[in-house]
């Protein structure tokens, strides 16, 4: 019996998935697990590279870049675990990650959605949960509150600042860099919504399972380093961000007094001179309109 199908989605990061494949068995104690990488067309032999490496892991060669929800649904649809553990390829294990979220959701089924606790190199906190968008976060964003409290929790809802991680806590959504899903739940759910093309998917689908009764929980003893970023650019990780964001909002809340909010934020950091927001400005037409339907 697998108990875990942990899925990879791989995008030109063929020595980054390598590593992380190979550090996949000493994580997971005595669970079983299947492993799926789905490979979204990328040009650096990644493919064939984690096909020598590891031939008992199922590789699934998409023709285009399918972007990351559409590819988990497919490694989704082909899963036999009982549990969905996504993976980033740019993430190195701190422990027995994949061991400590199966626990915990074994003693707490009901949860049905778990995040662990990942940081970056130097030891600091990843946002590994956070807030939904609201009107008061996307005034706090477009007025730069969040930016200088960045640290209060008033003022810059959505990163979660103060979040105690000494023990498992419920929080609102959870990033997909590292989340684990009851498969039944997911599959429930009809998995991540394919508009999404990156980033939002997993907001998305906390949310939705949530009105269903979920409850998304952080456990920080599973812990993991997170490299980020080595598949997309700063302004091109903002603009998919904006994206599904305002996707996200387009869905469930308020959308034209968030979203004005939004590029109002986006328009008095880009006039003050920073980057990459100057540059993501200037491609607003691009992505204020969120992703384009399926």
């Amino acid at each position: 019996m697998i108990d875990v199908t942990v899925v990879v989605v791989s995008y030109n990061t063929r020595d980054l998935t390598l590593k992380t494949l190979a550090s996949l068995a000493s994580c997971a104690g005595d669970f079983a697990l299947e492993t799926i990488v789905v490979d979204n067309a990328s040009s650096d032999g990644s493919a064939d590279a984690i096909c020598a490496a590891f031939p008992n892991v199922s590789v699934a060669r998409s023709k285009t870049n399918l972007g990351f929800a559409q590819a988990v649904n497919l490694a989704a649809s082909q899963a036999q675990g009982r549990y969905l553990l996504l993976l980033n390829p740019d993430t190195v294990p701190g422990g027995a990650f994949i061991a400590e979220l199966v626990e915990f959701a074994g003693k707490h089924p009901e949860r049905g959605i778990y995040g662990g606790r990942t940081v970056r190199e130097d030891g600091s906190d990843f946002l590994a949960g956070y807030g939904f968008p609201t009107v008061w976060s996307a005034f706090c964003f477009a007025t730069l509150m969040s930016t200088f409290a960045r640290q209060s929790r008033l003022f810059n809802p959505e990163e979660l600042p103060g979040l105690d991680r000494s023990e498992p806590v419920p929080v609102p959504a959870l990033s997909g860099c590292l989340l684990l899903a009851d498969l039944e739940l997911f599959l429930q759910h009809g998995g991540f919504d394919p508009r999404f093309f990156m980033y939002g998917e997993d907001m998305d689908l906390c949310y939705r399972a949530t009105r269903s009764g979920a409850q998304p929980t952080l456990v920080p003893a599973a812990r993991i380093i997170h490299l980020g970023g080595k598949s997309s650019s700063s302004a091109g990780k903002v603009e998919m961000l904006m994206r599904g964001k305002i996707t996200f909002l387009a869905k469930h809340q308020r959308p034209r007094l968030i979203k004005a909010l939004l590029m109002t934020g986006v328009f008095v950091r880009a006039i003050a001179g920073k980057e990459p927001w100057r540059s993501v400005w200037r491609t607003r037409r691009a992505w204020r309109n969120g992703w384009p339907a399926v």
